[in-house]
This record gives C-alpha cells, structure tokens and sequence, in this order.
C-alpha cells in the first residue's frame, strides 16, 4: 500500500488512540485535535500520563526479562501502536541480536510509520502487518511467515484489549492467539483499569471524544486473561511493580502469582498516586 493510500485513510478530524498515546509519551506524530483531547484529560486526571510513561517501561522490563531470562527469540507483538523509543525490537535485539519480531496493526497512521519499526539487527528479523486482532488465526498466518510458530513465541499486547468492547470476546480473541502458539510461549498484557475515579473519568472523556473508545476494566479482568497460564512472579500487578529497575518504580495492590483460575484480587490498598494500569506475564504450560 502506498504513502498516499495510507494518508488518504488518515482521518485528523477525530482524536486518535496510537496519536493520543504518542502526545503522552513525549512524541512528536500527533495533530491539534489529539493534542487538544490529551490536555483536557490531563486536566481531568493528570495520572494518565504516568500510566502512559510507565506501561512503556515495563514493555521494557517484560521484553528484557523474556529475551534474557527465558531465552525467548520470537516475538509477535499486537496492537503496535506509533513508534518511540525503545520499540520491541529494540529492546529484544539489544539482548539476543538474532531476535525475530513481528509488529501487527490495521490502522492507517500507524502503517504509515511502518518504515520506522521496520529496522534490525543483521542476524534477526523485523516485520510488520497490515492485520486485525479480530482475526486471530488470519495474524499466526501472517506471521508465520517470519516466525517459526512451532518455538516459543512472546505474545506482546500492550494497552490494546480496552479497544475491545466485550470482555468476553476480549479473553476469546487472546485465547485464540495463544491457541496457535506452542508451550513454553508467553503473554504480556498491560491496560489501564478502572482502580480510581480519575481515570474512569479519563475514560469517559476520551471515549466522548468521538475516537474509537478505550474501556477501562476491573483489575480482576485483567487478571482473567491469563487463565491457564503460569503466571510469572510477581503476579499481576501495577505496571511500576513488575519487577521494578528501582524500588521507587513500586507502587501496591497485587494479584497472586502462580497459576491464575478464580482471579481473585489482593487486597493492597490503592494510594493516590497509584498508577491506574496493571500489567502480568503468563507462560504457557
């Protein structure tokens, strides 16, 4: 698909979700009308912007410990989003320069900006498609064609499932995707949750805003997607408390770790300067 294709489905009346995210993070491809959504939430609850600052960290953190630790070299990351800094396959290839990745979304202005996630190391592989998350098998398809599907595969969706309205169908479409990996495979999910009165009016306000609405979810929906899998510790938690880089990164308010069936919620109490996302890893058996 061309340039010109892609701008011409670029639409700037309306806020766009990869264009508000990017406004948040410090970003320079964004426009007036998203960068005027963005100050009036800020306005509403400035804590969005450190769930936008460090849900990125912990895409770090996750794809480090995943690329070192577990020795994962295969990537398949849903729901890409507009490129910054420290992109999966940057992350990924900085440990194992022979990592694969596979970047997948279906939105114009992020496949205008393909060209930039479309970079590697000389010993790996990076990718990217023009796929839908409601297509589960339509996306292993594709990215077969990079990855080999029968070896462990680190399943990134990062601040994306809000997209999907029903939660139901939510946890169907990433049962289906981890359906089509083999074990030893992990899921990292990470999205924002309805844990204060802030940002579920965050939530309110954007989704008012004519762009495609985000819903914010109860922690132990989070935690539901991780059914059947192995969570790795600690559990699912705020995204400062994955194993944070410094104890000052840790907030509170914890899901168990171990393998994840009632998902049930700790009890940790919910400070006011808590972030209002929550992240987990689940390896698959």
């Amino acid at each position: 698909m061309s340039d010109d294709s892609l701008r011409d489905r670029i639409d700037t009346s309306k806020p766009h979700s990869a264009r508000f995210w990017n406004y948040f993070v410090g970003g320079k491809d964004n426009y007036e009308v998203d960068r005027e959504i963005g100050d009036q939430i800020k306005s509403i609850f400035p804590g969005l912007v450190d769930v936008a600052v460090t849900s990125r960290r912990f895409l770090g953190r996750a794809v480090g410990h995943l690329a070192g630790e577990q020795g994962l070299r295969q990537f398949l990351d849903v729901g890409t989003g507009l490129p910054t800094a420290d992109n999966t396959h940057e992350v990924a290839q900085r440990v194992a320069p022979d990592a694969r990745i596979v970047y997948v979304d279906n939105d114009p202005i992020v496949l205008a900006h393909a060209n930039a996630l479309l970079t590697s190391t000389r010993e790996g592989r990076t990718a990217y498609l023009d796929a839908d998350l409601y297509d589960p098998e339509a996306v292993l398809k594709a990215a077969a064609g990079t990855l080999d599907l029968s070896r462990p595969v680190g399943l990134m969706i990062l601040n994306t499932l809000g997209h999907v309205a029903d939660y139901e169908q939510a946890r169907e479409l990433v049962r289906r995707l981890m359906a089509g990996l083999p074990s030893g495979s992990h899921l990292v999910i990470s999205d924002s949750t309805a844990t204060s009165d802030g940002m579920i009016a965050a939530s309110e306000a954007y989704n008012a805003s004519g762009a495609v609405p985000y819903y914010v979810r109860p922690v132990s929906e989070i935690a539901g997607f991780f059914d059947g899998l192995e969570l790795v510790e600690p559990g699912v938690v705020r995204v400062p408390e994955w194993r944070p880089e410094t104890s000052g990164d840790a907030g509170s308010g914890a899901v168990g770790s171990g393998a994840v069936g009632s998902g049930a919620v700790g009890s940790g109490a919910v400070g006011s300067g808590a972030v209002d996302a929550y992240c987990g890893v689940g390896r698959k058996a």
